[in-house]
């Protein structure tokens, strides 16, 4: 006889957004189930490929859920200032931590070394089940719960069904959710690279008319992770040059700003492609969408994650609100409210990342002009350029009670 465990909420995808939620949802008495195809490890070694830009607000996130005293220090590079330029024109922005009283603007961690810190929290949560190697094969939604069939032969149930599963959703497509999307034309190269001169915890980003590149600081004073931004023909011939052509091509386009530049780590370098999607719909009846599973967006601003994080704040705040107020948390109208906000804030940022890339895309003489002129107008007008600062450093006049 097969025996059905009945859970509040079962999370679909155990990466940093999904175990960022459950890890509040169980720390609010909400029992959770964690279903993740992969495996939590320490992360050790040279430094991993994929990287996100912590802002404040998923600091605090990842403090007020207990997970951020679990990084290595070692690990976790901090960025207190950043530079902004157009390198075939003359606009230009800077600004620092120190100008708001702050010590920094935020942090460049490993995305595995988040989600094996969130990985550690949850083992310590009694109403958290957290079960790796582990994927959903079928999915079916009722009037009063979701039943949920597991690739160990497991069968589950929840009141609420979490989708964290990545850009391709094995739970949205299963639900027919249907996508607005765009391929933005271009891939971007990461890698590890070595600079000559110390980056003093400086992010540095140079837009080109053909691409976009970022140089994050890691904790080694002469590391960084770069995104390079590019379309897919300059990707494929810059990746299949040897390791030193691709290096002196990396320090031209910054110009010798970092000087001489050298692969690191393992001397990878890996390429996929960008793509804006956008889910029709963040929530339905037991279902809710959050990170990636309901949008991506650019990564020229490194928002991407902080994005998801706010996804998971605003998902405890109310789904552990129904539950302390006895309602019934998969219920749709209970849920229409923080659909519509979710759906405003990536809708915003959506539009104002491809505001940035259509303007600092080609080479018109005209979007040059317009271009230097608003860079350099919020670099010498304090009160912009403040109001720049506090976004990117995630200052949002509303957020969920533990991004404060």
């Amino acid at each position: 006889m097969i025996t059905t465990q009945s859970y509040d909420v079962a999370i679909v995808g155990g990466g940093m957004v999904g175990l960022a939620t459950a890890c509040g949802l169980a720390g609010a008495g909400v029992k959770t189930l964690v279903i993740d195809a992969g495996r939590s490890e320490a992360v050790s070694g040279h430094p991993r490929l994929r990287v996100s830009a912590i802002n404040q607000a998923s600091r605090r996130l990842l403090n007020n859920l207990g997970a951020w005293q679990y990084l290595d220090a070692q690990r976790t590079g901090r960025y207190s200032r950043m530079e902004v330029w157009d390198k075939d024109g003359l606009g230009k922005i800077q600004f620092d931590a120190e100008s708001l009283s702050e010590s920094v603007l935020g942090a460049i961690i490993e995305n595995d070394a988040i989600a094996h810190a969130l990985a550690k929290r949850a083992a310590e949560l009694p109403k958290l089940t957290h079960l790796e190697a582990v994927s959903m094969d079928r999915l079916a939604f009722g009037e009063r719960e979701t039943w949920l069939t597991l690739s160990n032969g497991e069968q589950v149930s929840a009141a609420l069904v979490v989708a964290a599963d990545g850009a391709q959703s094995q739970v949205r497509t299963l639900c027919q959710i249907p996508l607005t999307f765009w391929d933005y034309g271009h891939h971007a190269i990461v890698a590890t690279v070595h600079t000559e001169l110390a980056h003093a915890d400086t992010a540095r980003q140079a837009f080109f008319e053909d691409g976009v590149l970022a140089f994050l600081p890691l904790h080694d004073p002469h590391l960084c992770s770069i995104v390079w931004s590019v379309s897919p023909e300059q990707a494929a011939g810059l990746l299949g040059v040897d390791d030193e052509e691709f290096a002196k091509r990396l320090t031209v386009a910054m110009d010798g700003r970092m000087g001489l530049c050298s692969l690191a780590g393992d001397r990878q370098r890996q390429s996929f492609p960008l793509r804006m999607r956008y889910a029709r719909h963040f929530a339905r009846h037991r279902l809710l969408l959050a990170g990636d599973a309901a949008h991506t967006i650019h990564p020229l601003a490194g928002q991407g994650v902080n994005l998801g994080f706010l996804d998971a704040a605003a998902i405890i705040d109310t789904v552990s609100g129904l539950k302390q107020s006895g309602k019934d948390i998969g219920e749709y109208r209970h849920l229409r409210s923080l659909e519509r906000a979710r759906k405003a804030d990536a809708l915003e940022m959506i539009t104002v990342m491809e505001g940035f890339r259509q303007l600092f895309a080609g080479s018109n003489p005209i979007k040059k002009a317009i271009r230097d002129l608003g860079l350099n107008l919020v670099d010498s007008v304090s009160p912009l350029k403040t109001l720049f600062i506090q976004q990117a450093m995630g200052k949002k006049s509303e957020l969920p009670a533990l991004c404060r």
